[in-house]
């Protein structure tokens, strides 16, 4: 291994921008560096830079994938094996020619091999639609041309996930094909009568079982219109509209770019589905302009990276997963329960990431920005047409209308803003480029999920969710916190390295069915109550999207610490305390399912989330060490227990963790302006 191809843990900072990033320097990243900051830590952004003529080609071929996606949502979709293959045809084949095969491989040139597998993905993209009558009437007998053609197709999924999403999920899809054949000799407990290589192939490539399966389907659909979506916004000026009212609202309080950080993430989570994505996009302003304040380089880092994580939790459009969720839990549910059931837990993150910010800043000493380093309000405020897309979105939802054609009207939303927004060039050719963005965003998708598929096929076709799920359950001796600990470490572990679509499908695949069996113990799947089905999706949804911040593979707090040249480790240790919220908020899902909004009454809730907003005050005072003055380890040891008493849903935990939390509370009040007052340094020296 070459000295500058090391593992991201063991570098102390990036080399990148360190350099161009002083203590008192607040400009924005360039967009070159950060797209190299992407291209860093972000697979889906490491794509070739081609020019020439197949610059158009490649131009031209993504729009008429658009072009035909819009076409199957406006007109109706064609049946599923072929919109399923076509779509896959086209995300197979763009992957080969603007991925390379390698990290550091040349970016200007497409490599012949490239052009070959691009031919044999787009062959193989159009083999159902030239085929389909005999491949539906053959009911599951396949062909020797059938078999190779399947196997090639198996292939260049792999290759494709590969390049496009990363190596941890082709490595454990290709670990599941393996675990299909050799199911005979396996342990006990893992052991299954063996699929055959004819039956694997006919399983992944000629049913709705394997490839061809859910994920895919959910990303030839929902997934695909709300990235065109999202692509419209940013042509439209709202990323950068968001980051400007960010600092409208919240720049001149206490900490002031902490807070501007997390309410932008919490905003750009709305078009992005990219931890990563959100951190260089918002990070690139906000952790040079909290490292001008007085933060230290890991913590403002963290800041942005937990953030930005979270912007995946934040309906109405949480990443590309909950399109999935509605898929995988399935019982009539909508997306517009998902978005509703997502939206307490989803500010209760945010608020315990505000909290120890605001802790932070106290224990500091900081204050907000200056009035000359604000922006116009009035100017902003007459912008806020900007949000009308993402409004209009969600009234739409709400009132029952497909989620496909709810991403249409969004989507017809942004043209018209566009055109009304002076301030951004929007024409045409805009909406052009919009297209194709769009398109260009959806390969990673198609690869992820096709490979997922891999894994969901194995899983149904032997029976492993359910054996995992009972070993889970007895290694747990039936113990529901010990059976969520093992749930949650599982899930960190499966979703590191993964993007959000290829985690979700891993995590509740393998590791929501353990919940399930044990809060619905000998029921089938249609009469599992929806209140277990949504606890345990979400349990794990969660750990899998903050493996993003979870040393020792968290690419987001990575990417953040580019920017902010710290440590990578710190900076994600620093993230992961910032988001004690995401650790604990699952549990409480599970516990008290209030949170999700389902069967209760409106007074069970206030008093869930009134418990579990004084919780997070007691904890992030713990963990902070300040609250309004600085406390000692044995006072940060008690608010510390009495916010997990205030949020572990009991009422005598409840009712003891208040009354501590009241002591507490009084106590500070009354020696607030005596013991250690908040260490007022210079507003640079933080920064060393």
């Amino acid at each position: 291994m070459k000295k500058n191809d090391k593992q991201l843990s063991t570098n102390a900072s990036s080399s990148l921008v360190k350099d161009e990033l002083a203590a008192d320097q607040i400009e924005a990243l360039s967009a070159e560096q950060q797209q190299q900051l992407l291209e860093k830590y972000d697979t889906e952004s490491n794509t070739r830079k081609i020019v020439g003529i197949m610059k158009w080609v490649i131009y031209i071929g993504l729009l008429s994938f658009s072009l035909f996606q819009l076409y199957t949502a406006v007109f109706g979709q064609f049946t599923a094996y072929i919109q399923r293959t076509i779509h896959l045809g086209f995300g197979l084949t763009f992957i080969f020619l603007l991925f390379p095969s390698f990290k550091k491989g040349r970016k200007d040139k497409i490599p012949f091999y490239d052009y070959i597998l691009a031919i044999i993905a787009a062959v193989t993209g159009i083999y159902w639609t030239l085929n389909y009558e005999r491949l539906v009437s053959s009911l599951g007998s396949i062909t020797q041309l059938d078999f190779i053609v399947g196997l090639i197709v198996i292939v260049l999924v792999l290759e494709a996930a590969r390049r496009a999403v990363g190596l941890p999920i082709a490595i454990i899809a290709t670990l599941f094909l393996v675990y299909a054949f050799f199911g005979p000799y396996m342990p006990d407990f893992l052991a299954h009568r063996g699929q055959s290589l004819d039956q694997i192939v006919n399983l992944m490539y000629f049913s709705t079982d394997g490839i061809l399966g859910t994920p895919i389907s959910v990303s030839a659909t929902y997934i695909f219109a709300f990235l065109l979506f999202g692509a419209f916004l940013v042509k439209t000026g709202v990323g950068q509209y968001f980051n400007d009212l960010a600092i409208a609202v919240a720049g001149k309080l206490v900490g002031g770019p902490a807070k501007v950080a997390i309410f932008s993430s919490a905003l750009q989570g709305t078009i992005s589905g990219s931890s990563v994505a959100n951190v260089v996009t918002s990070g690139s302003y906000t952790i040079p302009l909290m490292k001008k304040l007085g933060y230290k380089k890991e913590f403002a880092g963290a800041v942005e990276a937990a953030a930005s994580t979270g912007g995946q939790l934040m309906p109405p459009i949480m990443g590309a997963a909950a399109f999935l969720m509605v898929e995988f839990i399935g019982r009539g549910i909508t997306y517009w329960d998902i978005a509703k059931a997502a939206a307490i837990p989803a500010l209760l993150y945010f608020v315990g990431i505000w909290i120890m910010t605001h802790f932070e800043a106290k224990r500091l000493g900081l204050e907000g920005l200056k009035e000359e380093e604000m922006p116009d309000r009035k100017a902003i405020l007459k912008k806020i047409y900007l949000l009308s897309p993402i409004i209009l979105i969600i009234v739409i939802m709400m009132s029952g209308v497909p989620v496909i054609l709810s991403a249409l009207y969004g989507i017809l939303a942004c043209i018209i803003i566009g055109f009304i927004n002076k301030e951004v060039k929007f024409g045409i050719r805009e909406i052009i480029d919009a297209l194709v963005d769009g398109a260009r965003t959806a390969l990673a998708v198609a690869a992820a999920t096709a490979c997922a598929g891999i894994i969901v096929g194995v899983v149904v076709k032997t029976g492993l969710g359910l054996s995992l799920a009972n070993s889970l359950v007895d290694l747990a001796g039936g113990k529901i916190f010990l059976t969520l600990f093992f749930v949650m470490i599982a899930s960190l572990v499966l979703g590191m390295g993964a993007p959000t679509t290829a985690n979700y499908v891993i995590t509740s695949t393998i590791a929501a069915p353990a919940i399930i069996t044990l809060l619905a113990p000998d029921v089938s799947q249609a009469l599992v109550p929806m209140t277990v089905l949504l606890s345990a999706h979400f349990f794990v949804f969660y750990f899998g999207i903050i493996a993003d911040i979870t040393p020792p593979v968290a690419l987001a707090a990575f990417a953040a610490s580019g920017i902010s040249g710290g440590d990578p480790i710190k900076t994600g240790i620093n993230s992961a305390k910032l988001a004690i919220a995401a650790f604990i908020i699952p549990y409480i899902i599970v516990y008290s399912p209030a949170l999700l909004m389902i069967d209760v009454t409106i007074w069970e809730i206030l008093w869930v989330v009134f418990t579990a907003l004084m919780g997070m005050i007691a904890i992030g005072a713990g963990i902070i060490g300040y609250w309004y003055r600085r406390i000692n380890w044995i006072e940060r040891l008690i608010v510390l227990a009495s916010g997990l008493a205030m949020i572990y849903p009991e009422s005598f935990s409840d009712f003891a963790g208040l009354a501590v939390f009241g002591i507490m509370f009084l106590l500070q009040l009354a020696t607030k302006d005596k013991g250690n007052k908040p260490n007022n340094k210079k507003l640079n020296t933080a920064t060393n």
